[in-house]
């Protein structure tokens, strides 16, 4: 198979709090499934406040890039935004996303694919439930929406946490699982998904 490593990126996907006690685990693991991803890591867990905060601080720029885009998204509304300081927004979203975070049992995954990191938060959608598209998972199974969030003073609850970067996949997993957890095996559908000849298939 050619260039088979170059095939194998790796992905973070938690299934946070809403979406556990929403029975929607196994939804979220045939919709990755199916599209020809493999699962290598997976553990139920409650994360301790620590641990929530940690996952919401491996991005060096989260703070700036989430406080920024909190004030956009007021703006759009046509509402004045608490502050024009995107850290100290952002400081408070990230309480209130830990708060989420640790309130309950999460399930924690690894799925690994050619494009792996794309083709989850495709499949996932976007980060509001209310504008994610439909077909998508946040676009299917949740009604929440910014607004409804930021007047409830909590966050959003759209289901899925899906890694941005390779980096951001990197710092995750190894927040998550320690390294002997991500296991290395074959799946036969991986010949049909990457072999560029399909040797094999006729006897």
């Amino acid at each position: 198979m050619n260039n088979y490593d170059d095939k194998q990126e790796k992905s973070l996907v938690l299934v946070k709090p809403d979406g556990v006690q929403r029975a929607l685990i196994g939804e979220a693991i045939k919709r990755y499934e199916q599209c020809g991803l493999k699962l290598v890591a997976m553990k139920m867990v409650i994360p301790t406040r620590d641990q929530a905060l940690k996952h919401y601080s491996v991005d060096p720029d989260w703070a700036f890039k989430t406080g920024t885009k909190s004030i956009e998204s007021w703006k759009a509304k046509g509402l004045t935004p608490p502050t024009e300081d995107p850290i100290e927004l952002a400081e408070n979203v990230r309480k209130q996303l830990v708060d989420f975070l640790s309130s309950g049992p999460v399930v924690a995954m690894v799925w690994q694919g050619m494009n792996a990191i794309g083709v989850i938060r495709k499949i996932t959608g976007g980060t509001e439930p209310l504008t994610s598209v439909p077909g998508t998972i946040r676009g299917d199974y949740t009604i929440d929406s910014y607004r409804a969030s930021d007047t409830d003073k909590r966050a959003v609850r759209n289901i899925i946490h899906a890694s941005g970067s390779v980096e951001e996949a990197d710092k995750e997993m190894a927040l998550w699982f320690k390294p002997e957890e991500i296991l290395n095996y074959r799946l036969i559908a991986e010949e049909i998904i990457y072999d560029a000849n399909l040797d094999g298939i006729l006897e």
